[in-house]
């Protein structure tokens, strides 16, 4: 049955050039009568068109480039959201969906092409302060952080030490501290490790010990009302390598959707050094290595005899709003033109920090030139007579690396009702490869296809099958993969509201984030063959005779 359902979905891709014609294809036999001579065979007619193919082959590398060189040259300052270089390209953008004659759906707008909304960014007010006792700790030196803050007075805290913050089963940082509502923790990063082993229980009983992000254990301080955190890295080495890393980011506006509710109260966090960890402490260096080795060896948090010391801390944010905008370009479709498929990507990147360019060419230059392309062979096989069915809404979206904001803008102010928007497929980052697939067969990550509909995630590996033949790799998709990428890009605002999704990714590589990620450093071949599969699948998608279901909620 699974085969006979592969061959239909291909049969399907093919389009009904494929199926013989009304008529055509029945066996009709003839009594020869005696002494007849037989007929000569027909000539066989041409093979029908494959018009997938045919526009497919339309998205091209030098066209790829060609934009790219555009939007990720130093010109358009890194397209951060708000700023010159994103109105820009935003401008650029909906000046192509113009060219090729795409409509602009936006009534009302000074640029038919753009939907404006305002986001709230706030940057740090001054300089952070913080002393223990009488002696000053230096900001960007010895501590940091990215996150809001509540200190934005001058405030005297006293600390409660909750151990490495983790709480799982057999294991409880929290269990002996009673209620940490409103307080400030001091927490280390990453777990209790002895000779390089791990002392999470799970570890001890043979398994693979889970081992919590500082992305988790902020969510659970919060869940458990903590007003702050301060991560203390023991590794002096490690801290510092991981400040530098950041460190770009941390005069970097933070932003956030306008809103009529209060945001979801967050506990804010800092990271700091070895030696402010050892001052908030009032201990040594050995002393924390004796309670971290103590831990890993009982596999349980064990008394500490630490004394956090009272500190003041002023960290100040001030606040603004802005205007920014995503880049909607509409076609519309034949018999089904109501019911909208979405193909997307975001434009944004980080933009300049301490005078450096962030061009972002691969993060997401590489999805948006798809969109680009994508959009130009839809509107030539329109323009051919050979349009989709339904509608394709173009959608570039600013504010993802923010928080996801300009698609959910989008989906929470849709301008085509989402009960009609039967799928998106979400390209980010889809122009490099990484380290897993080095000296490997061209590959794509996908996340999502099976997520909400069984049929999309075979309707995309079909078209890879017949057409693209790449290597299509899952691990993002895992529900246990720590990364969590399903949330972590545009798509996932259209699958929390149950619009089917796929997102098309290359992962990580070492110029993700980074000044390097140019254009010198993408394989146009590659990314090619990338978006000639998003296309495929979204041409089936947009012809076939029934909207894909949505069968399932897989986490």
């Amino acid at each position: 049955m699974k085969n006979l359902y592969r061959y239909a979905l291909v049969l399907a891709l093919a389009g009904p050039a494929a199926l013989p014609a009304a008529g055509q294809g029945k066996i009709k036999v003839k009594v020869k009568s005696k002494g007849e001579q037989p007929a000569a065979a027909p000539a066989s007619a041409a093979p029908p068109t494959d018009w997938a193919m045919q526009y497919a082959q339309t998205i091209d590398a030098a066209d790829l480039r060609r934009h790219l060189t555009v939007l990720a040259s130093d010109a358009y300052e890194g397209r951060e959201t708000g700023e010159k270089g994103q109105k820009m390209a935003a401008d650029y953008i909906s000046n192509r969906f113009k060219e090729l004659g795409l409509t602009g759906p936006m009534t009302g707008s000074d640029n038919p092409y753009l939907q404006h909304f305002t986001l709230e960014r706030t940057r740090w007010n001054g300089t952070p302060t913080l002393l223990v006792g009488k002696q000053p700790f230096v900001w960007k030196r010895d501590f940091y952080s990215t996150a809001s803050s509540p200190f934005l007075q001058e405030t005297t805290v006293q600390p409660v030490f909750a151990g490495y913050g983790i709480e799982q089963d057999g294991y409880s940082d929290y269990a002996a501290l009673g209620d940490v509502k409103g307080k400030d923790l001091i927490i280390l990063t990453g777990e209790p490790m002895k000779d390089g082993k791990s002392g999470l229980p799970a570890v001890a009983a043979g398994g693979k010990a889970f081992v919590p992000s500082t992305r988790s254990k902020v969510a659970l301080a919060t869940q458990k009302g903590a007003r702050s955190i301060f991560f203390v890295n023991l590794d002096t080495a490690d801290y510092r390598k991981s400040r530098n890393f950041v460190l770009p980011y941390v005069e970097q506006a933070r932003m956030n959707m306008l809103s009529q509710q209060a945001p979801a109260p967050r506990a804010n966090y800092f990271f700091v050094s070895p030696a402010l960890g050892q001052a908030l402490l009032h201990t040594s260096a050995e002393k924390l290595a004796s309670y971290r080795d103590a831990t890993a060896a009982a596999r349980q948090p064990v008394a500490s005899s630490f004394k956090p010391a009272a500190f003041t801390i002023k960290a100040a944010r001030k606040q603004e709003t802005f205007a920014t905008e995503n880049v909607l370009g509409f076609l519309e479709g034949t018999d089904k033109k109501e019911e909208v498929l979405v193909i997307s990507s975001h434009y944004d990147h980080l933009g300049i920090k301490n005078g450096v360019v962030y061009n972002g060419a691969d993060d997401d230059g590489s999805g948006t030139v798809g969109v680009l392309e994508l959009a130009e062979a839809f509107t030539k096989a329109k323009a051919e007579g050979h349009g989709p069915r339904r509608s394709i809404l173009f959608l570039a979206v600013t504010g993802e690396e923010e928080g996801l904001f300009g698609s959910e803008y989008y989906t929470d102010h849709p301008v085509y009702p989402l009960d009609q928007t039967i799928a998106d497929l979400n390209m980010d980052m889809i122009g490099r490869t990484d380290k897993q697939h080095e000296g490997k067969p061209d590959y794509v990550d996908l996340v999502g296809s099976d997520k909400l509909s069984s049929e999309l995630h075979a309707i995309n590996e079909a078209a890879n099958a017949r057409y693209t033949k790449l290597e299509l790799d899952y691990h993002y998709n895992d529900p246990k993969d720590p990364e969590r990428v399903y949330y972590r890009s545009d798509h996932y605002n259209f699958a929390k509201h149950k619009i089917p999704v796929i997102f098309y990714t290359t992962g990580d590589h070492a110029d993700y984030h980074q000044p390097t990620d140019d254009v010198e450093k993408i394989e146009f071949e590659k990314l090619q063959k990338r978006a000639q599969l998003v296309f495929y699948t979204a041409w089936e998608l947009a012809n076939r005779d029934q909207r894909i279901v949505v069968d399932s909620n897989k986490p």
